[in-house]
């Protein structure tokens, strides 16, 4: 009876595995006859073999973005592996081509970006940087929270938006501990501090991944976006809304201005790879003076003629060199993430080579589209797809018809425009707890309502896309 009853417990446990995975099967099959009703409902009797299975493959990695039926960067890669089947049988396509986005300037951009990150990790320059900022916040609770957020944005503009998040809510865990669970402080940081991340992401290429989607696809319209041209739009973004969202949590949550001793859990070294005091001050050095030397490079690189892809090569080779990051750290790199803007590309390659969205765009050619709507529109579909599906799938999605569309448009307007307004919005997405990473890890704390995210989500979703259509329209108007 014993045995009897123990076997039933281990089939039960093992129940919603297997439920899980079938519905993920059924999940995959929906998705490919949802492709598949979209391409015979969509087509044309124009179109080649070609251009049907191409726009078959974007519903079907919509679909699989939306439901998560296989990981994100495994649609990524189901496009590659796709696009290579699909266009090697034909003589007139070259397959390779989409291969080749796994050596985009994006994809090098991004790979330094993750060196960076992961040396900074690895030396605990971060933690440094926050032993050298915590203090100057003072004691009184709206500026520490301001200054949190402050920090956490300017962090992740370099480093994953995810695990800045994860670093600073470890950060002021003793917050939590010597405050009532739920006090209004303790909810307006758990809002802040992910919010910031995600919204600091607009500040550089390498802050969040629809950044360098938009500037794949502009530079294969011959539109180039220099690290620094990019920082000039959306520095200024990151810090108005970072400041907006910092009001509205002084608002809604009435944190207070008096003083309040305040203890940070600044993480202390563990010699646990027995590397001397020494040795892991060098290694902060050389970290240091490598990051100086990259950030150089990339902000000039127009001034230099240097590539800012090529610039990557400076901390990949320098950090393995001298010993500062080994192999297990490259293996610990987030390789999906490539994996994703890789495919990412492909697809709006494919798109854009195939004449799909041009086709759609000139269907309405007799429609003159005014462009403020057009952008206003852009903007806040890019941030309701991005709150149920990736943003860089959100992103990858809106950037090729974005850039058809700009030619039956009225007015005089920059190319460059409607990209850039979808990948800054793409950052505002803030809605639920599963719309990014940082909210994920700030629910999971137990410590704030699902429905407390409504305030960022709301708050950001609408300001976000307009503050972002006005500074780009003024940015591009004066620089061109």
């Amino acid at each position: 009876m014993a045995d009897s009853r123990a076997y039933s417990l281990k089939k039960l446990s093992l129940y919603p595995f297997a439920m899980a995975r079938q519905s993920k099967v059924i999940q995959f099959l929906l998705s490919i006859l949802f492709g598949l009703g979209m391409m015979y409902w969509l087509s044309d009797p124009s179109f080649t073999q070609t251009q049907n299975l191409v726009l078959l493959l974007l519903f079907l990695a919509i679909a699989l973005w939306i439901t998560e039926a296989i990981p994100p960067f495994s649609v990524g890669i189901l496009v590659i592996g796709y696009l290579v089947v699909v266009m090697g049988t034909d003589e007139n396509q070259h397959a390779m081509r989409y291969v080749q986005t796994w050596s985009d300037g994006v994809i090098w951009l991004f790979l330094g970006g993750f060196f960076l990150a992961e040396g900074m990790k690895k030396t605990r320059l971060d933690e440094a940087l926050l032993g050298i900022l915590l203090p100057k916040f003072g004691k009184k609770p709206e500026f520490i929270l301001l200054g949190l957020m402050l920090t956490t944005a300017v962090i992740s503009m370099l480093m994953s938006n995810t695990a800045t998040t994860a670093m600073m809510i470890a950060t002021v865990s003793p917050i939590f501990a010597s405050l009532d669970k739920k006090s209004n402080f303790s909810r307006a940081l758990l809002l802040g501090i992910p919010t910031a991340a995600s919204i600091g992401g607009m500040g550089t290429i390498i802050g969040s991944a629809p950044n360098a989607i938009a500037v794949g696809a502009l530079e294969a319209v011959g539109i180039s976006i220099s690290f620094l041209e990019w920082m000039v739009i959306g520095v200024p973004i990151a810090l108005l809304l970072l400041y907006i969202f910092w009001r509205i949590l002084l608002r809604r949550y009435r944190v207070g201005r008096e003083e309040m001793t305040v203890q940070f859990a600044l993480p202390t070294v563990e010699h646990s790879d027995q590397l001397s005091s020494k040795e892991l001050r060098l290694q902060k050095n050389i970290m240091m003076v490598v990051l100086g030397i990259t950030l150089f490079f990339w902000l000039t690189s127009k001034w230099f003629g240097i590539p800012i892809a090529a610039v990557s090569g400076i901390p990949i080779v320098a950090l393995t060199m001298l010993g500062v990051l080994d192999a297990d750290d490259v293996r610990a790199l987030p390789w999906d993430t490539l994996m994703l803007v890789a495919g990412g590309l492909a697809l709006g390659m494919a798109i854009q080579e195939q004449e799909l969205a041009a086709h759609f765009v000139d269907k309405l050619s007799g429609v003159q589209i005014n462009f403020y709507l057009l952008m206003l529109l852009f903007g806040f579909i890019t941030v309701l797809l991005s709150n149920f599906m990736s943003n860089t799938a959100a992103t990858t999605i809106l950037v090729p018809i974005a850039l058809s569309l700009m030619s039956i448009s009225s007015g005089d307007f920059s190319p460059a425009t409607l990209p850039l307004i979808i990948a800054l919005s793409a950052s505002c997405a803030l809605l639920l707890p599963v719309s990014t990473p940082p909210n994920a890890i700030a629910f999971s704390t137990g410590l704030i309502k699902q429905s407390e995210f409504r305030l960022g989500g709301v708050s950001m979703g609408l300001l976000g896309p307009v503050s972002s259509i006005v500074w780009v329209l003024a940015v591009t108007s004066i620089f061109n």
